[in-house]
């Protein structure tokens, strides 16, 4: 499991060199290995999984191949529907949300032949960037334990760097799939607002929730992208807009392309590893000919203040029943963030939408006329002891929650496709991670980009010291 990659075991499969039960096996092994350590699972579905692969080996034996993913063993967010597994949201309760139908990504994904092997622990409803989790455990991330993994998709993070999975879906609302990629040393994704259906996967903030694929290289984001976006009748804001092939345009060189290093807010209070790391990759992304040059962005904190003001006032909407009749259930930050988001008016919201539709616009207009491409940090450190950030009352942790994913945030906002992938790594040994931001639907450039350099690089290839 630590040597393969999504395309390069889809393709040994097809040659027969591997059978989708053998690497299930290999897989299920591996989790019960390490994960008592990681928790980086909150259910293995060992007998489905098992019988999912059988049924895949004899298609495959038969000559029947389902799609590009045939036999490829993948785990999900523990908040998308996926029958018959309980939806726990990384709550106290199993079966937290309930949906009439399975999560259209995954569905696309089992239609591709993927084998789904459990549910991933996550942040409580979503809400933490840090992967720390009273009721199913704390998710430790692979390169040092006792240190966060990044959250809320925590448990996809930790899987994918450890060897568990080799791909996985997370959400992304305020820097969920982002902040555990760059923690845990791997590739995610932020597919532009509405690339991916929402369906069959719990909301937190319905209008800046963002469905997206992590592995361990852009080459298999890249694959799994293409698998699970495009419209959806059971989404309505799924975008109609015809899906690239992302594939095809890995391979083309990025010379001309116009890069602009973020010159103001990205790399304010950022420690001196991070931003020498992403100033690095500046440097390789230029080598490969790319015109890197810094611009001042729009003021960052606007925009990064006015999703906060939507993201809680519809997460307490979305979260109200367990905060009203249940709210000792709630680990005391979580339930800060829902009291918050109670407080917002009617009028405060609704201006925060006018005014947020106003500032992506804006963004858009001055920002990509000068440039193709963003560059920025993706943690303003990296991946901090737990005990460190999780001292404290809920008031205090939710400051520092606030602090650790501001750097991400402010896309959420614009709606904007965001790649994270790993560009260094601290004197410890952490791994560092940068952005790439692209213009709306162009997840072709920034992919292109993220695959470029870490053709160019080392650090995609490191692993952590796992058995």
């Amino acid at each position: 499991m630590t040597d393969w990659t999504l395309a390069g075991l889809a393709a040994a499969i097809r040659a027969r060199k591997i059978s989708p039960l053998e690497i299930t096996r290999d897989s299920l092994a591996r989790i019960e290995l390490l994960d008592p350590r990681l928790r980086a699972f909150i259910t293995v579905d060992r007998d489905g999984a098992l019988a999912r692969a059988q049924s895949l080996e004899a298609d495959a034996m038969a000559g029947r191949w389902q799609g590009p993913l045939h036999g490829v063993p993948l785990a999900h967010k523990d908040l998308f529907r996926i029958a018959p597994l309980p939806t726990s949201c990384g709550s106290k309760t199993a079966e937290y949300f309930v949906s009439e139908r399975d999560a259209t990504a995954v569905t696309r994904l089992t239609d591709a032949g993927a084998i789904t092997l459990g549910k991933l622990n996550m942040a409580e409803l979503a809400m933490g960037p840090y992967g720390d989790n009273a009721h199913r455990g704390d998710v430790q991330n692979p390169w040092r334990l006792g240190h966060v993994s990044g959250g809320s998709s925590s448990g996809s993070g930790a899987a994918v760097a450890a060897g568990l999975a080799l791909g996985a879906l997370g959400t992304d609302t305020g820097g969920s799939i982002r902040l555990p990629a760059g923690c845990c040393g791997i590739a995610g994704l932020k597919p532009t607002y509405g690339r991916v259906s929402r369906a069959g996967a719990m909301p937190l903030s319905w209008s800046m929730d963002h469905i997206g694929p992590m592995a361990r290289t852009v080459g298999d984001v890249a694959l799994m992208l293409e698998v699970i976006a495009g419209e959806d009748p059971e989404d309505a804001t799924a975008s109609a807009r015809p899906v690239d092939d992302y594939l095809a345009g890995l391979e083309r060189p990025i010379r001309g392309l116009r890069v602009a290093l973020a010159d103001n807010y990205y790399f304010d209070g950022v420690a001196p590893e991070v931003t020498r790391a992403v100033q690095d990759m500046a440097r390789a992304l230029e080598r490969l000919g790319a015109r890197v040059e810094p611009l001042r962005l729009p003021d960052p904190q606007v925009i990064h203040d006015v999703s906060g003001i939507v993201a809680r006032a519809e997460s307490a909407v979305v979260h109200t029943r367990i905060l009203r009749e249940r709210p000792h259930e709630l680990q005391p930050a979580v339930r800060a963030r829902l009291e918050v988001g109670e407080r917002i008016s009617a009028h405060d919201y609704l201006q925060a939408l006018r005014l947020r539709a106003r500032l992506t616009r804006e963004f858009v207009q001055d920002v990509f006329d000068e440039a193709d491409l963003v560059l920025a940090p993706a943690t303003p450190t990296p991946a901090p002891a737990l005990a460190e950030v999780t001292a404290g009352d809920g008031e205090a942790i939710a400051a520092r929650m606030g602090r650790f994913s501001r750097l991400t945030r402010p896309w959420n906002g614009l709606g904007l496709p965001v790649l994270a992938l790993p560009c260094g790594a601290s004197p410890e040994g952490l791994p560092i991670g940068a952005q790439i931001v692209g213009r709306p639907f162009d997840e072709a450039t920034v992919l292109r980009a993220g695959h470029a350099y870490e053709q160019a690089t080392d650090w995609h290839r490191r692993r952590p010291a796992l058995p």
